[in-house]
């Protein structure tokens, strides 16, 4: 049985009760007597009511809410699926932050963001970060803790204090663990919630809670936050036109993650006068993708099962080591732009391969897959058991044959007939048959030298047996970071750097990585620490409705 609230059963059981759900009727009641004192901004009635409201059911929004409810809060979830929630945070490696020392983590950050991120911002996330193993420990989450520090760069002050956490089972063990810790405190979720907007007092500029929509009903229910509202709706990794808005290089379509991070809180946000910081940035990568909905929503990790391949542009041309993979910064490079075609000539690349890589294994992941194997993590859409709805599938084939057979790979029996099948298939008008020719004769006389001398990659073998395949990548893997400008209290503030009124923040919607996603276990430890931040705070409000229960 599905958990969790929906459109159906959305009045049935709350653990809201105390909180005004049960008292809706009487709310309404009472709603009606004051309609004379009720103001023309406000709603007329409330549909439910909370302390907390957090719009947003991923790792983010867990912390939050069960910081604000351990604090001493009601707490409420408004979740966009239609019922699981769990973000991008319980589908990806599971892995968080955990360094030694506080002043020296926060120091690295402030290095690493180029000073794009205020130091009180990172000392804040430092000092709730040193607790992460102590936070893990009291909610009893399966994890381990690396021996050596780690993060994406080594250059920075305070990079020997920078150590990750893993959590056993990956992401879906976190939401699993936390998801249980909720549901033991009887904190209600509401899925199928959308075209949420904030409701805001036009004179003190606090929120006050928010409208929503539940499934297909096109009647707005009023939700009632007496505290304060914290958004964790994650990125817009699923938002091309805010791709196109934002982002230094477009269409990134290659991401892996939950297909609901649509970038609802930035309107959301934008709306009450929230200013925006980090929107070009992005935590990703290359993947495959093949623009299959019906099958996956989003990209597909692939890997060669053998030597004899390359990576080339649009336009036929090798443009880098294929051995070196950043799943985090690895989508920079994509952004080179071309003068000639006036456009980023790297989006799509191609995997080119011949019929000896297509017939030495898998080119893509198992679901469960260890991290090494075929290029399957058993996370984003091949995490186990997780919901074809929610963009669960069922992996790669073993032999390839089902996604040539679907047009996920291109191939032909010719060079030249490879370019043109790629030149006239749905993802590129632009293959050049004599440049994608001359870069695999180039490739093959590297492989007689025995040496990469153009990109160094050690693994080489040549691409001469036909028939040729090709398969198309595309920046994306993990999320954008972009969202509402926060402070070191969590609080979403103005352009001027004013807080907002109870409006809080935390995760991938305003992440704090600035200038480059650069600490490794940075999605994971954002959600932790910010999390914990937004929810404490927002839980020690006096309620802005003095009627409002104790």
């Amino acid at each position: 049985m599905k958990e969790g609230i929906s459109r159906r059963n959305f009045l049935k059981g709350s653990a809201l009760a105390a909180a005004g759900v049960a008292g809706a009727a009487a709310l309404s009641g009472c709603a009606a007597e004051a309609e004379e004192a009720t103001p023309s901004w406000m709603p007329a009635a409330w549909d439910y009511e909370t302390d907390v409201l957090v719009i947003g059911y991923g790792g983010a929004g867990l912390w939050a809410g069960i910081t604000a409810f351990d604090e001493g809060a009601q707490v409420m979830y408004l979740e966009k699926a239609p019922f699981r929630g769990g973000g991008s945070s319980s589908i990806n490696m599971g892995q968080w932050t955990a360094p030694h020392d506080a002043d020296a983590a926060a120091q690295f950050a402030f290095e690493a963001f180029h000073g794009q991120t205020p130091m009180e911002v990172c000392q804040a996330w430092a000092d709730e970060a040193v607790l992460n193993p102590d936070y893990a420990d009291e909610y009893g989450l399966e994890y381990t803790l690396g021996e050596t520090p780690r993060a994406e760069y080594d250059i920075f002050t305070g990079f020997e204090e920078m150590y990750v956490g893993s959590g056993t089972g990956y992401g879906k063990g976190f939401f699993e663990a936390m998801d249980q810790h909720r549901q033991d405190r009887g904190i209600e979720v509401v899925f199928d919630c959308h075209d949420e907007e904030l409701i805001q007092n036009p004179e003190t500029k606090e929120i006050i809670g928010c409208y929503t929509l539940i499934g297909d009903d096109g009647e707005k229910k009023a939700v009632k936050a007496n505290k304060g509202v914290i958004l964790t709706t994650g990125g817009f990794e699923f938002n091309f036109e805010m791709q196109e808005k934002y982002l230094k290089c477009y269409p990134m379509k290659g991401f892996y993650g939950w297909k609901y991070n649509t970038g609802d809180g930035v309107k959301m946000a934008q709306k009450v006068g929230a200013d925006l910081w980090h929107m070009q940035q992005v935590c990703g990568g290359d993947d495959a993708w093949f623009d299959d909905p019906e099958i996956v929503p989003g990209g597909v990790s692939v890997e060669s099962p053998t030597p004899n391949y390359i990576k080339v542009s649009r336009l036929g041309e090798r443009w880098g080591n294929e051995e070196v993979f950043s799943p985090h910064g690895g989508w920079k490079p994509y952004a080179n732009f071309d003068e000639e075609i006036c456009d980023f000539d790297r989006i799509p690349s191609w995997y080119i391969f011949d019929h000896t890589s297509f017939t030495g294994g898998s080119w893509g992941g198992m679901v469960g897959g260890a991290a090494t194997e075929n290029g399957g993590m058993g996370i984003g859409y091949m995490t186990e058991d997780l919901d074809p709805e929610l963009g669960g599938w069922a992996g790669w084939s073993a032999d390839n044959q089902w996604e040539l057979e679907r047009g996920w790979i291109t191939s032909g029996e010719t060079i030249e007939e490879l370019a043109a099948n790629i030149a006239a298939s749905k993802w590129d008008d632009k293959m050049d048959a004599e440049k994608l020719k001359a870069s695999i004769e180039r490739w093959n006389e590297l492989c007689d030298t025995g040496a990469d001398d153009d990109f160094g990659r050690k693994e080489m073998a040549k691409i001469e047996t036909g028939p040729f395949y090709a398969i198309p990548l595309y920046p994306g893997i993990c999320n954008t970071i972009g969202g509402a400008r926060r402070n070191e209290n969590a609080n979403i503030v103005d352009p001027d750097g004013k807080p907002i009124p109870r409006l809080y923040s935390a995760g991938s919607f305003g992440n704090m990585n600035g200038h480059t996603y650069a600490i490794t276990g940075g999605n994971g430890s954002e959600n932790w620490c910010v999390g914990r931040i937004a929810g404490r705070h927002a839980a020690a409000l006096e309620a802005w409705d003095a009627t409002a229960s104790a």
